[in-house]
């Protein structure tokens, strides 16, 4: 017990100088202030600017627009829009514009963004006018000088991930808290060890990579956060690795924004894996590999109280006040680390709130935890009296935009209800006789908060089909799309839907019993 305690201690120890250092070092951003001055100066590269979009037509209008705004050369930069198996008419906005080379995925589902790209580089590949690719997605915004800032930061650095603003007028307590979270590691970690010159993880979302690089390896990895953290250990490993750099900035609303973190599980393994490389002369790919053990706040907290009793009280390898003083350190690192993270008042006071929200989220993915949930969850999906369907969808607000969503359409001994699934937020409707009237309340919840269902059954040219079923799941599209010759209502379901996409007026279930009479 004594020797784990030993090794514990070094390692919060360690941990501690680390913090300390990093938050001194942050203290001194000039060079990247440095570089954003003179960033116009530098000789410009050939930029291939890849957006990839899934059903954000507003964003990526925006986003195309912001891009023909820029101060960049625009003989120096070409767009290329994925567009991945979308039904919100995003295709119609680049008819007869020269300045957008369009990729448009059809016909063979959801490819997803890995291999959207993948598909994309190897068109390129022996494209010999590129020199670097520029990925964003379609839901961000950017400044006019976005092109700019990323020409002059590869000038020391050949990868590069930026920063994204979340704007947070929108978010709920617990998103609120993630996202201060996330602004702090930004704005000190992930820039601290950039002064360093230490390696940073990739970023999807915005992620700058010369070209000759890419051809190198053949491929980028977007297949999900952990795989972005791999491709990040394969880069480091090569000694090109990925760099943060806060002057590329780009802007993202809450509502498009998915908070990620690679597994605790996924880190130890690529640890486990990367570990046995490390004796190698390449001091960057060993001292990402150590990072990959960074602790949680509350392993470094029970650490240190566990020490500070036992040294305290009893003999221990290093003195007391040594013990005091390590602690002090990591403290005073945190103080420090706040001067130069450009966190409001408000913003740090929900930054102390996130080793709660951590510790609910340990607790959650306890493996008796998990198994739990698992069971239950298969108990109720191997029910014979429960049928699903899980369907993706969009609702629509306010403005136009459209939000993806999932709905499972619930049959429970002779009864429907509908789970509306929105990132972390669950509403399930009551149990009904037919499922469209479990729609009907779904879709009258949504309209309070003025949100509309991108389905068939809420759309203004769908009928009902009076089948003599209890559900009455069928339908008509009186639509002419996609063609006038169409004369025919054709048959559809209660939760298709398609571009030609229509609100009909929300009514109550009374109104709809009274139509149907």
């Amino acid at each position: 017990m004594e020797l784990i305690l030993d090794i514990l201690y070094i390692y919060v120890a360690v941990y501690s100088f680390y913090f300390l250092a990093l938050a001194i070092r942050n203290l001194n951003d000039k060079p990247f202030k440095i570089e954003k001055r003179y960033a116009q100066y530098d000789e410009k590269d050939n930029l291939a600017v890849v957006i990839y979009a899934r059903n954000n037509k507003i964003t990526l209008e925006n986003l195309v627009r912001e891009l023909k705004m820029q101060d960049y050369p625009i003989n120096n930069f070409r767009i290329f829009v994925i567009l991945d198996n979308c039904s919100d008419g995003s295709e119609k906005l680049f008819l007869g514009e020269p300045f957008v080379n369009l990729i448009n995925i059809q016909n063979v589902g959801t490819v997803g963004k890995d291999q959207a790209v993948a598909m994309l580089i190897e068109r390129l590949s022996k494209d010999t006018t590129i020199d670097s690719y520029v990925f964003i997605d379609a839901d961000r915004s950017i400044p006019a000088n976005f092109l700019t800032t990323i020409n002059s930061a590869l000038v020391n650095n050949s990868v590069l991930s930026g920063e994204t603003l979340i704007l947070t007028d929108n978010l709920g307590i617990v998103d609120k808290i993630k996202a201060s979270y996330q602004k702090y590691h930004m704005n000190f970690m992930r820039k601290a060890r950039s002064l360093f010159g230490l390696a940073s993880t990739a970023d999807s979302g915005v992620f700058v990579i010369k070209k000759e690089i890419v051809d190198e390896i053949g491929a980028v990895d977007f297949k999900d956060i952990n795989s972005e953290l791999k491709y990040s250990m394969l880069l480091s490993k090569i000694k090109c690795p990925c760099i943060y750099n806060p002057n590329i900035q780009t802007y993202v609303d809450t509502a498009n924004y998915e908070f990620r973190k690679p597994r605790l599980s996924a880190r130890l393994d690529l640890f486990k894996n990367c570990f046995k490389q490390i004796w190698a002369k390449n001091f960057t790919f060993a001292e990402h590999t150590l990072s990959l053990l960074n602790p949680n706040i509350w392993l470094v907290g029970l650490v240190y109280m566990a020490v500070i009793k036992h040294s305290y009280r009893y003999y221990f390898f290093v003195d007391f006040k040594i013990v005091l003083l390590t602690f002090l350190m990591l403290v005073a690192g945190f103080g420090i680390s706040l001067i130069n993270s450009k966190l409001r008042f408000k913003e740090i006071v929900l930054l102390c709130l996130y080793p709660i929200y951590s510790l609910c989220h340990i607790i959650k993915n306890l493996p008796p935890v998990r198994f739990a949930k698992n069971k239950l969850a298969q108990r109720e999906t191997n029910s014979s009296d429960t049928e699903k369907l899980e369907v993706e969808t969009f609702v629509m607000n306010n403005t136009g935009r459209e939000l993806p969503c999932k709905l499972e359409f619930i049959s429970e001994s002779g009864l429907a209800k509908i789970k509306f699934i929105y990132k972390n937020r669950k509403f399930i409707t009551g149990r009904h006789l037919r499922m469209i009237d479990a729609l009907q309340e779904l879709r009258q919840k949504l309209n309070e908060y003025g949100m509309i269902l991108k389905l068939c059954s809420c759309c203004k040219h769908f009928t009902s089909e009076i089948d003599g079923s209890t559900n009455m799941l069928k339908g008509f599209c009186n639509s002419d799309y996609p063609s006038p010759s169409i004369k025919e209502p054709r048959a559809t379901l209660i939760w298709n839907s398609c571009t030609d996409f229509e609100p009909a007026v929300v009514t109550t279930i009374l109104d709809e019993l009274a139509q149907e009479k």
